[in-house]
């Protein structure tokens, strides 16, 4: 599917059926939890429009001209 959510539904239902039955409510939360922190973390390491490093070294030229540039001050 290409839908996210309905992936993200397709997730939780595949991990609950192999646990079968849950003791209580707080281990479906748990499992639920654990499924969007997983899909958050894939997310942020894969769909970035700018990788880290790249904007790193965007930064670290900016910098050195900034120091280049000799500062007007207006009188």
């Amino acid at each position: 599917s290409t839908n996210p959510l309905e992936r993200l539904n397709k997730e939780v239902k595949r991990r609950a059926d192999v646990v079968g039955i849950f003791p209580n409510e707080d281990s479906i939360v748990r499992l639920i939890g654990a499924v969007l922190l997983e899909a958050n973390d894939e997310w942020q390491l894969q769909h970035r429009y700018m990788q880290i490093e790249g904007m790193a070294e965007l930064d670290a030229p900016a910098a050195e001209t900034q120091s280049l540039i000799p500062s007007t001050v207006a009188a």
